[in-house]
C-alpha cells in the first residue's frame, strides 16, 4: 500500500470540482486490496481519526476534500468485468466511467447511467446516485445497483445484495456484517415529488438497506465493489437540436414530448431532452458559430431506433417540431454517429465557455442544481427569469428540462455581484422548497449545502439521518462534514 504524507504529494488529494479551499491531510493511503482498507480503517476508528474516500473528485459539493485525518484514495480499484450473457458488469469502486463504458460497449451493452463528466469513478456515482441527461428514460445510478462490496468505519466487511435487507412493517433493517447485526430505523420522512432528489439519505415504503449506502456520499460506509446491470446497446439513434423563437411554446414542445414517450401508443420515445436558453445559445456560439444566437432557446433530444421504426420517428418528432413552432430550417438533425457526437460537443460547449468566462473574471460560477414537481415546474423557471433580469446579473439556464431540473449558472464579474449571486441562490432554495422541491438533485450535498438541507428537512428528520449513521459509524469518522454538521453526531 502506497502512502503519501509530503505536501506536495498530497495536493492533489485536497481539492474537487468544487474549487472548495482550506482542504488538508495527514496522509493519503492507496490501497490495493480491501485488507488494507480494513486494516486502515480499523486503526482510524480505535484512535478516532477521521477517513476521507477520494475517487476522482470530479464532484462539485466539496464532498471528496478532507478537513484532517486520512484519504483513502481508491484508484487502484479499477477492475472491469462484463458478464455479457446475464448482462451484468462487476466493477471495483475506483474503475472510471469512461472505460465501463467503452468495455460494455465492445460487448454490445451499455451503462445506462449518463452522468456529464464520463472521467469519474463508478464508486463516486453510487455515493452521489448520479445521474445525468439519459435519466429521464433510465433513471439514475440506484436503478442499476445489483451488490455493493461495503468495509463498514470499524474496518468490518460485509456484502449487501437487493432484496436481501428490507425495512419491516415498523421500518426495522437488520444487516449482518462480519462483526455481528446491526440494527438500522428506516428514516419516517417522505421524499419531494420530483423526478430527481439526492438530498440527504434515501428513504422509501420498505427501504431497501442498499438504498441507503447508495447517494450516502461516503458518511455510512466505503464501497469497494459494485455489480451493476446493463443494458444491450441500441441500434440506431436519431438526435436533433431544435430552436425556438417563443419560450411558451418550446415548453409545451417539452411536455408533449415528456406525455408522449410516457406512452407506448406514440412513436416518439424520448431518452433525453435538455434545454438550453438564450443566454446559453449566446456562449455556446463562442465554440459553434453556426449556432443561431436569436432564438428564445433550443432543445437536445434524442431517442433510440432500430432499422423498422427510423423513418416513422424522424416523421413523428417532425410533426411535434411543426406543431409547437420550432424553426425547423435551422434546427440540427443526426442519425449517424458523427453528427451525434457532434451534438453532445454542443451540449458540452457550454460548461467550457462559461467557465472561461468566469476565469476571465477572477470570480466562481454560483449554479443552482434544485429540482420541482412537474406541475410547478413552469413557475420556477419563470422565477429564475424574473429574478436574474431583475439584478442584472450575467447568467445562463440549462439542463434537464425533461426531469424539471435545470442549472441557472449566475457569472458575477465582481466582487459586489458574487454577493449578490449567492443571496438569489439562498432565494432560489427558498422557492424550491416552497414548490415542494429539493435543494439539490444531481450533485449532493457535500461540505458546501449542509445548510440548505437544514432548511429543506429540519431538525427531525436530520436526526433522523444521524441515527443512521450513528449505527453504522459510532464514532464519526466516514466522510466528516458531508451532509449535515458534525454537531448531529455527538
Amino acid at each position: 500500500m502506497q502512502v503519501k504524507t509530503q505536501l506536495e504529494d498530497l495536493q492533489n488529494y485536497l481539492t474537487d470540482a468544487s474549487n472548495m479551499s482550506g482542504g488538508h491531510a495527514d496522509r493519503v493511503v492507496i490501497p490495493e486490496s480491501g485488507k488494507q482498507i480494513s486494516d486502515t480503517l480499523r486503526e482510524a476508528n480505535a484512535s478516532g481519526t477521521a477517513v476521507t474516500v477520494s475517487g476522482a473528485r470530479t464532484g462539485t459539493v466539496g464532498g471528496a476534500i478532507p478537513f484532517g485525518g486520512i484519504v483513502i484514495s481508491l484508484e487502484k480499484f479499477n477492475r472491469i468485468e462484463i458478464d455479457k450473457e446475464r448482462c451484468i458488469a462487476t466493477v471495483g469502486a475506483g474503475a472510471v466511467l469512461a472505460d465501463l463504458q467503452k468495455t460494455a460497449d465492445i460487448e454490445g451493452l451499455f451503462y445506462p447511467p449518463d452522468p456529464t463528466e464520463w472521467s469519474c469513478q463508478i464508486g463516486g456515482t453510487v455515493a452521489t446516485n448520479a445521474s445525468g441527461a439519459s435519466s429521464f428514460k433510465y433513471g439514475a445510478t440506484r436503478r442499476y445497483v445489483r451488490r455493493l462490496e461495503v468495509l463498514l468505519a470499524d474496518g468490518s466487511l460485509f456484502e449487501i445484495k437487493r432484496g436481501e435487507s428490507v425495512a419491516d412493517d415498523a421500518g426495522n433493517i437488520s444487516l449482518r456484517t462480519a462483526n455481528g447485526e446491526i440494527a438500522i430505523k428506516a428514516p419516517t420522512y417522505e421524499t419531494p415529488d420530483v423526478r430527481k432528489n439526492v438530498s440527504g439519505y434515501y428513504n422509501s415504503a420498505q427501504l431497501d438497506a442498499i438504498d441507503l449506502f447508495i447517494g450516502s456520499e461516503g458518511t455510512l460506509g466505503v464501497v469497494t465493489e459494485i455489480e451493476l446491470d446493463l443494458l444491450p446497446k441500441p441500434e440506431g439513434l436519431f438526435s436533433g437540436i431544435a430552436f425556438f423563437a417563443d419560450q411558451g411554446q418550446m415548453l409545451a414542445f417539452v411536455e408533449e414530448a415528456r406525455e408522449q414517450s410516457r406512452d407506448e401508443r406514440h412513436l416518439v420515445d424520448a431518452s433525453l431532452l435538455e434545454f438550453f436558453d438564450g443566454n446559453a445559445l449566446k456562449f455556446i456560439a463562442e465554440k459553434f458559430a453556426e449556432t443561431p444566437t436569436d432564438p428564445a432557446g433550443a432543445i437536445f433530444f434524442e431517442q433510440e431506433t432500430d432499422s423498422k421504426n427510423e423513418e416513422s420517428v424522424f416523421s413523428a418528432w417532425n410533426d411535434l417540431l411543426v406543431k409547437y413552432g420550432a424553426d425547423v430550417e435551422r434546427s440540427w438533425f443526426a442519425t449517424g454517429e458523427q453528427d451525434r457526437e457532434r451534438m453532445r460537443a454542443f451540449r458540452h460547449a457550454l460548461p467550457v465557455s462559461v467557465n472561461e468566462r468566469i476565469v476571465r473574471s477572477g470570480q466562481r460560477k454560483v449554479g443552482t442544481d434544485m429540482s420541482v414537481p412537474d406541475k410547478n415546474f413552469g413557475s420556477f423557471l419563470a422565477f429564475y427569469q424574473k429574478t436574474l433580469d431583475a439584478i442584472g446579473l450575467d447568467y445562463v439556464i440549462f439542463g434537464h428540462i425533461a426531469d424539471c431540473h435545470l442549472h441557472a449558472n449566475m457569472l458575477p464579474k465582481t466582487d459586489y455581484e458574487a454577493e449578490a449571486a449567492r443571496h438569489i441562490y439562498g432565494r432560489c432554495v427558498a422557492q424550491a422548497i416552497m414548490l415542494g422541491g429539493c435543494v439539490s438533485a444531481e450533485h449532493g450535498i457535500g461540505k458546501l449545502k449542509r445548510k440548505y438541507l437544514h432548511a429543506m428537512m429540519g431538525e427531525r428528520y436530520l436526526n433522523e439521518m444521524a441515527e443512521i449513521k450513528r449505527a453504522l459509524d459510532p464514532r464519526g469518522i466516514l466522510s466528516r462534514g458531508n451532509i449535515f454538521d458534525e454537531s448531529y453526531l455527538s
